[in-house]
Order: C-alpha cells, then structure tokens, then sequence
C-alpha cells in the first residue's frame, strides 16, 4: 500500500460524524479523532451547516477540533482568531428572494454568520426537521427582504427539487446548489464549495493536496472527496460521493471512520 503523510483530515457532520439512525457520534469515532491528535494531524469539521446550528451536535462531542469549515466552504474560522469567508453576492441574495416571492408554498432558510431564520414554517419543513432527530437545530423566522439588507448571507437552502433548483440557478449570476438531504438544496455562491474551504486552511498551513484526507456522505460532499489527497465515502453515502471517493468505507454506524483510518495506515 502506498504510503500517506496525512496532515489534516476534514469531516462533514451529519451521516458522516452522525447517525441519521441514532442521531449521535459513535464511540469509535471520538476515539479516532482523539487518535488522529495524538498523532499530531489536524482534525476539521467540513459541513453544510451554519455556525450557529453545529453546536447541537458539537457540544456532544469531546474533541476540540482544530478549525471549522461550515456553510458548504464559505466560512472557515478556529479558536485561534482565524476567520475568513464567502458570501452570496447581495443581487442574487434579492433575485432567490423575489423567486422565493413567486413561490410562496416554498420554505427556505437564510444563513448569516450567527443566525439562521427561515421565510416562514412548513409542515414539510417540520416533517424534514423531524428526521434530523435531536441533531435538529432551532427554528426562527425572518423576514428575508429585510434582513439582508443589513445582514451578510452566506446560504440559502429553499425546499425545492433539482428542476426548481436548476431555474432559480439560471436567474442568478454566481450561484449553485449543493445537497445533503434530498428535500432540499443549499445555493452559495458559484466559485465555493467544501474544496473552497479546505485550501483556506491549507494555505494558512501549506498543506498540499496529497497530505489531506476527507470523509463525507452526501451530495455536498462529491467535490471534496475529488478534491482531496484521500477521500473516503462512508457506506451510507448516496452514489455521487461513493463514484468520487478513493475508498467506499464502513457506514457510519459500523465504524466506518476508524476502518478507512486503518486501511489507509493513518491509524
């Protein structure tokens, strides 16, 4: 087997580093990560989710992780003072809107860099919420003609299938969607992405491709398991992730994290 200087390995959350069966990160997984430290590489957090509604799933877990990538790669921050982002241009944000206007059945969320609120509540909205279990964030509701004239917004994720993503897309200059649940997709800005984020932090600590490695799950996760030194697809993930990965591990609940770990001799 070839042999690998891993630097620094980037993990989504939800399906990756949780369940969507028990909503939590298995033992073996913690364990990992805390392996992985010991051994001196940097471990990041690579996910959809907004600062704002990771702590639901991040207080539960005994790591201090070295960085965030959140929003899909447009806001990179650590503990250290480090912060550097992406936001959607603020014309797109108002032509998603006025298409949002048109739609008006249509829920989405609007995410800020500490706030997220939704243009009104659902009961689809509330069905998809549901399946996230205990790792589901609070809800509020706000009022996206306002708010983003003041406020920078870094995603927008309307619950609309891939034809109405794809007409929204065609009225905006530089945006494009990325899903991780089927029941919606996340639209960010055309030239980010997860692969974004992680050359944040690989500049800010001169890491090349090859000494990355990256687990993910979703549809959101594709361009990073591409991008990275190793990517590795859990079982459980959809087939865009799985055909882009170097390695199809383990699912999530049969510890597929500490496997691919071992197989690639990291661990």
């Amino acid at each position: 087997m070839a042999s690998y200087d891993i630097k620094a390995v980037f993990f989504d959350i939800d399906g990756t580093l949780t369940s969507f069966t028990t909503h939590e990160v298995p033992v073996s997984t913690i364990d990992a990560l805390h392996r992985l430290q010991r051994h001196g590489i940097k471990v990041f957090v690579c996910t959809g989710r907004a600062p704002s509604h990771m702590g639901v799933v991040l207080d539960t877990i005994p790591v201090a992780f070295d960085g965030i990538v959140g929003l899909n790669g447009q806001y990179c921050f650590d503990d250290h003072g480090y912060r550097e982002y992406q936001t959607l241009a603020p014309g797109d944000v108002r032509t998603i809107t006025a298409w949002l206007d048109a739609h008006p059945d249509v829920v989405a969320n609007y995410c800020e860099e500490d706030y997220v609120y939704f243009n009104q509540i659902t009961d689809a909205m509330r069905a998809t919420w549901r399946k996230l279990g205990k790792t589901a964030p609070t809800t509020h509701i706000g009022d996206p003609h306002v708010r983003p004239e003041t406020h920078e917004t870094f995603q927008i994720s309307p619950f609309v299938d891939e034809a109405l993503e794809d007409e929204i897309i065609g009225l905006c200059g530089n945006v494009k969607g990325v899903r991780w649940h089927p029941d919606f997709t996340d639209l960010i800005p055309a030239d980010g992405g997860k692969p974004r984020g992680m050359q944040r932090f690989m500049e800010r600590y001169g890491w090349g491709r090859e000494q990355t490695m990256a687990f993910g799950d979703g549809g959101n996760d594709t361009e990073m398991l591409a991008f990275a030194g190793v990517g590795v697809a859990m079982g459980n993930a959809t087939e865009a992730p799985k055909a882009a990965a170097d390695y199809v591990t383990d699912d999530v609940d049969h510890d597929g994290i500490l496997n691919a770990l071992t197989h690639f001799g990291v661990l």
